[in-house]
């Protein structure tokens, strides 16, 4: 006897969402499959790690002893003025190895070995930024441990805090879809780095991550204001010193979105097309 339910499952519409059920478990297979394959270069290579900590605890060393005591920033100690920007800074240059990793795996021929095999296309690239972004939120937990013995104080409460290095991790996640589309669009690593160079450092340093934006020309500030590292950074000011919250959530947020789904879906057909 044949079951109502087994006759439903067996419409156009069931098989339709069926086949979407399994191709969406085999990507979340695949993708976490290749994730754990990026995460495991850094147990084989510890160097490659020990360099992305060391650099953004020499900019938080130089930035605070150096320049802290130039710039005025009221009320607030430069420490506290800079750990948000220096957290986004790292995580956006940890970022583009996403695209410097995935051009060196197709000038090795990587990509081929794994488009002879039966899994999902999308996985390679989400599974290089999802290993980034987990190494960018440990790095932005050290840096604040690192930060706090330096005499960082987050004012802002506990939650907001604890909620500050997830953010940056997040931002990070969408900005490593433009490295990857960088990655997909070049034939060599060293092309990839230096494209993403001449991206994250200007919109890093052109944005409120090391001065207030007051302090800059007024020609230079309407650029600074729209710039989505700017909102990032105002974010995590206000998580870790207490202030507005929503207005820059909802911005970042947005522009998180949009790189994930936009841009890391040109990534995808770009990867599809080399």
């Amino acid at each position: 006897m044949i079951r109502p339910a087994q006759i439903q499952d067996r419409s156009p519409v069931g098989e339709f969402f069926s086949a979407i059920a399994v191709e969406a478990r085999w990507i979340i297979s695949d993708t976490f499959i290749m994730t754990w394959r990026n995460l495991l270069r850094y147990r084989r290579s510890p160097e490659l790690l020990l360099f992305s900590t060391l650099s953004p605890i020499m900019f938080i060393f130089l930035f605070n002893y150096v320049f802290g005591g130039a710039i005025p920033t009221g009320d607030l100690n430069y420490i506290d003025f800079l750990m948000p920007g220096i957290l986004v800074q790292t995580t956006l240059f940890s970022a583009t190895t996403s695209g410097v990793g995935l051009a060196e795996d197709l000038q090795k021929g990587m990509v081929d070995r794994y488009r002879s095999l039966p899994m999902a296309r999308s996985a390679v690239l989400g599974g290089r930024v999802s290993a980034e972004t987990i190494v960018s939120l440990f790095v932005a937990c050290l840096m604040l441990a690192v930060g706090y013995i330096l005499g960082m104080r987050l004012h802002g409460g506990f939650w907001p805090g604890f909620a500050l290095p997830f953010m940056v991790a997040g931002f990070a996640f969408g900005f490593s879809w433009v490295s990857a589309l960088v990655g997909a669009s070049v034939r060599n690593p060293e092309s990839a780095g230096s494209m993403m160079f001449f991206v994250v450092f200007p919109l890093t340093f052109l944005s409120s991550a090391f001065v207030p934006i007051e302090s800059m020309p007024g020609w230079l500030q309407p650029f600074t204001k729209i710039n989505p590292i700017t909102n990032a950074v105002d974010l995590g000011r206000s998580l870790s010193q207490g202030g507005p919250i929503v207005e820059d959530a909802v911005i970042t947020a947005l522009w998180t979105l949009g790189m994930t789904f936009v841009i890391g879906s040109v990534a995808v057909w770009r990867y599809r097309k080399v």
